[in-house]
């Protein structure tokens, strides 16, 4: 049987990730976490999506067998990103060159944790939402990063486990358009009105791309990636 963990969010990239473990595995674990994020929005709507994607098919329903949420608020009081701090700006930090919103660490961390757990329940794959072609600037989400980690991983536990990122070349607007050929115009929908990707955590207002503020860099980028995928559409 193979199974997979997909380390799952709430946002778009992740919900894509879900479905697409779901069609190519037989069992799907998912594993999220609460880090003190201001968008902590995301953690219902992860709820949410999940209950709405067992009920979108039979097969999905059968083959989401666990979900896990970790506590880890120290990593606010251990860090200073603008994505865990309600009166920061997103901005460009000139001394390091990357966003403010940039969690030091975070995505090693949670692929760190969620070793623990893929080993625990013999699942020998890793799926995430981490991508590199819309480049953020996050060097914890670059493919190199991503395979130096696995090897570390696979060596501190024995193991043969697989970090696979299905979107690490895609942009925003092909993300939007592999969640088309996974599931249709009613999974795009889905996509749409049941995730969140906000950094200001705003999730009050319907935008024709997803719930947001429609200003800060994530809710940019989701605007234009969706505007690519309409264009995109039109080529199919």
């Amino acid at each position: 049987m193979k199974k997979a963990l997909v380390v799952f969010s709430g946002g778009q990239d992740s919900s894509t990730c879900l479905y697409y473990a779901v069609k190519n595995y037989d069992a799907v674990y998912t594993i999220g976490f609460k880090y003190g994020q201001r968008h902590e929005i995301e953690l219902e709507c992860r709820k949410d999506f999940i209950e709405t994607l067992k009920a979108f098919d039979r097969e999905t329903k059968e083959k989401l067998i666990e979900d896990k949420v970790v506590d880890m608020l120290s990593l606010k009081n251990l860090t200073d990103s603008a994505l865990t701090k309600d009166d920061a700006d997103y901005v460009m930090d000139e001394k390091n060159s990357l966003p403010t919103s940039f969690v030091p660490g975070r995505n090693l961390i949670f692929l760190c944790y969620a070793a623990s757990y893929a080993y625990t329940v013999g699942a020998d794959t890793i799926i995430s939402g981490v991508g590199q072609a819309d480049y953020s600037g996050y060097p914890d989400c670059r493919e190199s990063t991503l395979k130096a980690l696995e090897t570390a991983i696979n060596l501190g536990m024995e193991s043969s486990i697989k970090l696979v990122s299905p979107l690490m070349h895609l942009t925003k607007g092909e993300t939007f358009k592999l969640a088309y050929e996974l599931g249709g115009d009613e999974f795009v929908k889905m996509i749409v009105e049941k995730t969140h990707t906000c950094y200001e955590g705003t999730h009050n207002e319907l935008h024709e791309w997803g719930y947001g503020c429609g200003k800060c860099p994530s809710c940019l980028l989701r605007k234009r990636g969706y505007e690519e995928y309409l264009k995109l559409r039109e080529k199919l």
